[in-house]
């Protein structure tokens, strides 16, 4: 374990979250808020720490997968920790347990809140908060790959514990251009975002929040009534488009800046999710037409929150609990089925319930047949037995995780349905969930111990379950 590389890192990390904190700062300053006193101290102990921790560069800079999955981990509990500070330091959330809630929703842009009332919140928290989506979307620390001073080598170890998806690859030969291509591609799409919706009516100031929630998959908002406050076909249709635009995988738009349209329709994952989410919104609408006034407002409520829900954004402009069961239950099964692989979204991946169908079809044919050679075929391509075996460990431990929280949850006295819902949508960052965190309601009612598993089950999820347990593991820290 090269434990000087993995201080080294983390060190370099705080140092980037201190300049992150300059921006909210700054917001701050123009609303003549005190909070821009509170951002200067965190940033003034972050770079402290960080000038201690990065004060000598380590001679061996070689690390592997182990080192990989515990730079990943360590580094977005550490931040979660650090980014708690501004909201626990201004005494707008007095308890550290729900700041580090907060922030860990943020960052792992799950969207799950315990503020009763947003829009009490200073404009310099509000925006960071919603900033920790924006970081945490892409990856906070494929954003730092041109700070870390060791080869692509190495930090394909640390790409494949942060960017979601059953497969992570290149798009060019240096990783480190891989990320600013990833990144162009993303800042872009945020800022025409931000034209669109400041076309439609919304303030400047919260068209920057919800650009950032939205391109994160995020869902936190500067409204306590989330989009529902705007009562607007096109702001919801923008937000809509652009929530399913940000649970695409980036490397897709790639063929888009090659000029290759047909290679970005090509893929069978593309097709899957498109498909699912208009299948979802014809039969939510059908459904839910006589709750609704007419047609277009079902189609316009079912179509938002398909978006929201598949995305894992967690945005709400309905009480969908109001709903017949049937809609409640679609919702909940786009919950666990999530965006596609490579994007800012969460859940399970749509390729890998394509790949889990497909592969469990091919057994009960081999079953039937079993002299016939047969291989389950995705996105054009034969899938090898190492990709399957790492979504049926994928899966495996996801109902494991999935069981054991909902165990603690359960002993520590709330309801199921509650328990359920809660460990769902943090598993799978989406946001808001069932009874007692329903999509108008939030998290404050819960225990300090409920939010601890609930924030351990958000870094999972987001960081695709396999570095939390491995920091976990008594093996993960031993020198060999």
């Amino acid at each position: 374990m090269n434990y000087k590389m993995i201080r080294y890192v983390m060190g370099q990390m705080l140092r980037v979250e201190g300049v992150l904190l300059l921006i909210p700062m700054m917001v701050s300053i123009l609303y003549r808020e005190h909070v821009a006193y509170v951002f200067a101290g965190t940033m003034c102990i972050l770079w402290s720490i960080g000038g201690l921790l990065t004060w000598k560069r380590p001679k061996e800079i070689e690390f592997y997968a182990k080192e990989g999955m515990v730079i990943v981990a360590g580094t977005w509990l550490m931040m979660s920790i650090c980014g708690a500070l501004p909201f626990y330091f201004s005494g707008e959330i007095p308890s550290f347990v729900d700041c580090f809630f907060e922030t860990v929703s943020g960052f792992t842009t799950t969207g799950s809140t315990i503020l009763a009332d947003i829009e009490k919140i200073s404009n310099g928290l509000l925006f960071w908060r919603s900033f920790t989506h924006w970081i945490g979307g892409m990856g906070v620390l494929v954003f730092a790959f041109a700070l870390i001073p060791q080869n692509n080598g190495n930090n394909m170890y640390i790409m494949k514990a942060e960017v979601p998806g059953h497969k992570v690859g290149k798009l060019v030969s240096k990783l480190s251009s891989t990320a600013r291509i990833l990144y162009g591609i993303y800042i872009f799409m945020t800022i025409v975002e931000v034209i669109f919706l400041y076309a439609g009516g919304m303030s400047f100031f919260d068209c920057w929040i919800h650009a950032f929630s939205t391109a994160g998959t995020g869902g936190f908002s500067s409204k306590n009534a989330s989009i529902a406050y705007y009562n607007s076909a096109y702001i919801e249709a923008v937000i809509s488009a652009f929530m399913i635009l940000f649970g695409i995988n980036f490397q897709l738009y790639y063929f888009i800046l090659l000029k290759d349209i047909k290679g970005f329709f090509r893929s069978e994952e593309l097709k899957y999710y498109l498909w699912i989410i208009g299948i979802a919104t014809f039969m939510i609408a059908l459904n839910i037409r006589h709750s609704v006034d007419g047609y277009f407002s079902a189609l316009r409520s079912a179509g938002f929150q398909v978006a929201s829900i598949i995305t894992t954004t967690g945005f709400v402009t309905r009480d969908y609990e109001q709903w017949p069961f049937f809609s409640q239950g679609i919702l909940l099964l786009l919950m666990y089925l999530g965006a596609m692989s490579g994007s800012t979204g969460g859940g399970i991946k749509t390729s890998r319930i394509i790949l889990l169908f497909k592969d469990t079809y091919i057994g009960i044919r081999k079953m039937i047949q079993p002299n016939r050679i047969l291989s389950t075929q995705f996105e054009g391509e034969s899938v090898g037995n190492e990709v399957m075996r790492g979504v049926h460990v994928y899966i495996g431990l996801y109902l494991i995780i999935l069981a054991s929280s909902m165990m603690l949850l359960l002993y520590d006295g709330l309801d199921l349905v509650s328990t359920f819902a809660s460990v769902s949508c943090c598993l799978n960052n989406v946001g808001p969930g069932l009874g007692l965190t329903g999509p108008v309601k939030n998290f404050s009612s819960l225990s300090d111990f409920t939010k601890i598993i609930l924030s351990f089950d958000m870094l999972a999820g987001r960081l695709e379950l396999f570095p939390m347990v491995v920091i976990m593991m008594p093996s993960t820290w031993k020198c060999k």
